[in-house]
């Protein structure tokens, strides 16, 4: 039963990597920001107290998203993959004391190219289809014409959410040390994942 840790800042591809890592290897993969969304989508008291932080584009305190997270592990009865958590000393303690992870996988990516590639991002409201102003343009004249940015997809805020990111980046390598493994992501999906099955292949024939 694997215990995987997956953290890569905005844009690094991580939740791409995360599904194919959950197919492959058979783990449930479970995301703090997903849990969080749908508490908020549900109108909950969780998720009114959390919205506020998330809009703002801070930290959801410790408070309400580690009992969030508790309580789905003590749900699985294989293996697991957590995304997104822990993002501080203290929420890597809070999840120690529960159960120790047994890989921690870092995507790395240069603060720029994660600027360019989410500040490029744009959405066909029509069709929530999602384009890339670079990477992958709209060929139809009328759907570019009608394209929005979405309000979080600028420069000020990603540069704070990469502030934020790297400060939990070194939290999480401090606490776990040797665990983790650093991937760069700055490569094709197929060559990013090469790597992270080349960490987690082994590691599964091992247990």
């Amino acid at each position: 039963m694997m215990r995987i840790i997956m953290s890569g800042p905005p844009a690094s591809g991580k939740g791409t990597q995360c599904e194919k890592i959950a197919t492959m290897y058979g783990v449930k993969h479970l995301s703090s920001g997903d849990l969080l969304r749908a508490e908020v989508a549900a109108g909950t008291e969780i998720g009114l107290k959390a919205k506020a932080f998330m809009d703002a584009g801070k930290l959801v305190p410790d408070d309400i998203v580690v009992p969030l997270v508790a309580k789905q592990l003590m749900t699985f009865s294989a293996g697991w993959l957590l995304d997104g958590f822990p993002r501080s000393a203290d929420q890597a303690a809070a999840l120690t004391r529960l159960v120790s992870p047994h890989v921690v996988v870092v995507l790395d990516l240069p603060d720029q190219v994660a600027i360019e590639r989410i500040t490029g991002r744009r959405t066909d409201p029509v069709t929530n289809k999602v384009y890339h102003v670079k990477f992958n343009p709209a060929t139809d004249p009328i759907v570019t014409a009608r394209l929005v940015q979405r309000d979080d997809d600028t420069e000020v805020t990603m540069t704070r959410r990469l502030a934020l990111y790297r400060a939990s980046e070194a939290a999480l390598c401090a606490a776990f040390g040797g665990l983790v493994h650093h991937v760069n992501a700055n490569l094709p999906i197929p060559d990013v994942f090469n790597q992270i099955s080349g960490i987690l292949t082994p590691l599964k024939a091992s247990l």
